[in-house]
C-alpha cells in the first residue's frame, strides 16, 4: 500500500473512532484483517456463547473457523439447516453472551446504519447481548447518514442479494423501491445507531483494509 493510501486511512478512521467514541462507542483500530482477528478474540471470551450475524466481513478474518477452532459455542447460520433450526439460531442471538456482525455503513460523525431483512441482526445490534463487536473495513466509512443510505442501496444490497441468489430491482438495474417488493425484497428493517444504547456495550473495530459488502 501507498505511503499516501495509508495516511488517508488512518486520518479517515481516527477522525470516525473519534466521533463514535463522542457517541459512546468503543473503537478499536486493526490495520490488517489479521490484526482485526486478534482484536475480535480479545473481545470474545473462549466459554462465551456467540452470535454471529450475516456478515461477509466477520468470515473474511476468519473468526468464525477460529472461534469453532478453539471450542466456542457459535451461532450462526451459514450452513445447511431446516427452517425450524435457522429460526432458533436467529432468536438465540438476541440472548448471547456476544454478538458480532459488520455495519452496512460507518459514518465519520459516528454513527452505525444497517439494513435487514430479518431483523434479528439489527435488534441484536440493540438489545439484549451484553457484548456486541462490530467489524467494519475503511470501505465502509461514509461521511453521514445520507451517504450511508446511498451506500446501502447501491452497495451493500446488490451484493447481498446476488450472494444469496435473489431478484430485486437494484441486481438487474438499480435500487427501485417502488417495485421492490417482499418477498424478494431485503431492505425490511433500517436503523440508525446514533448514540450507543444504554444497555448495549458495543465496540467497533475499525480495519484498514476493504472488508465485507
Amino acid at each position: 500500500m501507498r505511503e499516501e493510501r495509508k495516511w488517508l486511512i488512518e486520518h479517515q478512521v481516527q477522525r470516525t473512532s473519534k466521533a463514535l467514541e463522542s457517541n459512546g462507542f468503543k473503537t478499536v483500530y486493526a490495520p490488517t484483517k489479521s490484526d482485526a482477528l486478534k482484536e475480535a478474540l480479545k473481545l470474545i471470551p473462549q466459554e462465551a456463547k456467540v452470535g454471529i450475524g450475516g456478515s461477509v466481513t466477520a468470515r473474511e478474518i476468519g473468526l468464525v473457523e477460529e472461534l469453532r477452532k478453539r471450542g466456542s459455542n457459535v451461532l450462526e447460520t451459514w450452513r445447511k439447516l431446516s427452517p425450524e433450526e435457522d429460526l432458533s439460531i436467529r432468536r438465540g442471538h438476541l440472548t448471547c453472551d456476544v454478538f458480532v456482525s459488520s455495519s452496512n455503513a460507518v459514518t465519520e460523525d459516528g454513527k452505525l446504519v444497517n439494513a435487514d431483512g430479518t431483523g434479528n441482526r439489527v435488534a441484536a445490534m440493540i438489545f439484549g447481548p451484553p457484548r456486541v463487536v462490530v467489524i467494519a473495513g475503511v470501505n465502509k466509512i461514509v461521511r453521514d447518514v445520507h451517504e450511508a443510505m446511498a451506500r446501502i442501496r447501491s452497495v451493500a444490497t446488490p451484493m447481498n442479494v446476488r450472494r444469496v441468489g435473489g431478484t430485486t430491482p437494484c441486481v438487474t438495474d438499480v435500487c427501485n423501491l417502488e417495485e421492490c417488493k417482499p418477498p424478494s425484497r431485503h431492505c425490511h428493517a433500517i436503523t440508525i445507531l446514533e448514540k450507543r444504547p444504554i444497555k448495549t456495550d458495543i465496540t467497533v473495530i475499525l480495519v484498514g483494509e476493504e472488508l465485507g459488502f
